[in-house]
């Protein structure tokens, strides 16, 4: 099969890779027909993980059942499923609590699994044609009749938009709270459409990017360009003085100083700022145990220089973590179904898979109008 295969540091190319294998009685294969580049893809791509050279990237994938193992029961050959980023064995004592993300058995000596993503195990990524699926009959989500027809709405169930949810979740965002949200990325793009789900009265989106903040006014926020230097000071102005009553942070330990410059403790100290006396944060964006080609020395070992006093003094709490997707993903396919959820409303390139290392460039370089992009293996590329 084709697959995107990691070579080294922004060096990704289309291969011929051995077609996966039904390997265990538990198993799915699937064909792919979207998988999406993540904005966690880049740290990768751009050597900043321990990838290994060879793999095949790809974490938020759906496609086509074309084959089952011989204890699936629930999941059939020509189902339309979605696959979480996180891979659950659905039997430990964290699956069993809806903590899939942090799975005890998948990743051993790790808690947590995903594919075709830096120490989360060794399974392969979905930007190929075929991708298996351990435990098929918990880790596949089957789609309702309309699959084809939205799609590119689906898709998103995979990470950014239960990832996006799960930033409010943490957060603890209710109606008519207000909300800052960090990064207006896709992950970002998704809290700000899952707090106004979730009948927050007043959502601020702080972002460079002005295509990005654009996209965060199309779904009812109000964009605060970070590039000014004023971001906590629009916020207080917009919230009486006292701050928001909640913030999610969704850029993670790549965020930029107001000049442009990789700083890893910029968005967290300015949320403690942002954040109310008593409120509370959500924090989805990556932050790695490790980094060694930072140009931070704190943050080559993981840490970062936070405003610890003033978190404390103003009596905030903090929730961290990757997103349960299971926890969310049902519902949130249901909004999709009734209409009341739009993910796809960010997409901004539907792309072949032999377009993917053109558009990992873009994507990296953070081009103007390349804010989500979808790989479609089935697709072929357009002729230039």
């Amino acid at each position: 099969m084709k697959a995107l295969v990691y070579y080294g540091p922004y060096d990704v190319r289309v291969s011929e890779m051995p077609d996966p294998k039904i390997e265990e009685p538990t198993d799915v294969l699937v064909q792919v027909t979207t998988s999406n580049i993540c904005g966690s893809d880049l740290h990768m791509y751009e050597g900043r993980t321990d990838m290994e050279k060879g793999r095949i990237f790809g974490h938020e994938n759906l496609g086509k059942v074309v084959e089952v193992g011989k204890s699936v029961t629930n999941i059939k050959v020509g189902d339309m499923v979605c696959m979480p980023f996180n891979i659950g064995c659905g039997k430990c004592k964290n699956c069993e609590k809806g903590l899939t993300a942090f799975c005890l058995t998948m990743n051993p000596g790790s808690a947590g699994a995903a594919y075709g993503f830096a120490g989360m195990g060794p399974y392969s990524g979905g930007q190929a044609e075929y991708l298996r699926v351990p435990y098929g009959d918990f880790n596949c989500l089957k789609l309702p009749e309309d699959a084809i027809e939205k799609e590119n709405d689906y898709v998103m169930l995979s990470d950014i938009f239960p990832t996006g949810y799960h930033a409010t979740e943490l957060a603890g965002v209710k109606p008519g709270e207000t909300v800052v949200i960090y990064g207006a990325g896709p992950v970002g793009l998704m809290a700000a459409h899952s707090a106004a789900i979730k009948g927050a009265s007043k959502i601020m989106v702080v972002d460079s990017h002005k295509d990005r903040l654009k996209l965060a006014e199309d779904f009812g926020a109000i964009a605060i360009d970070s590039s000014k230097g004023t971001t906590v000071e629009q916020v207080l102005d917009m919230t009486d003085g006292q701050g928001a009553d909640r913030g999610c942070e969704c850029v993670g330990y790549q965020c930029c100083n107001t000049h442009g410059e990789e700083q890893s403790n910029v968005t967290m100290n300015e949320l403690v700022q942002a954040v109310k006396a008593t409120g509370s944060i959500g924090v989805v964006g990556v932050f790695v145990q490790k980094d060694p080609k930072s140009k931070e020395t704190l943050e080559k070992k993981g840490h970062m220089d936070f405003d610890f006093g003033s978190f404390w003094m103003k009596g905030q709490r903090i929730a961290t973590g990757q997103a349960n997707v299971k926890s969310y993903n049902r519902e949130l396919c249901a909004l999709i179904s009734a209409g009341k959820a739009k993910p796809s409303a960010i997409i901004s390139h539907e792309l072949s898979l032999d377009e993917a290392p053109d558009a990992y460039k873009h994507f990296d370089d953070r081009d103007k109008g390349w804010t989500k992009i979808l790989l479609k293996p089935g697709q072929k590329a357009k002729k230039k």
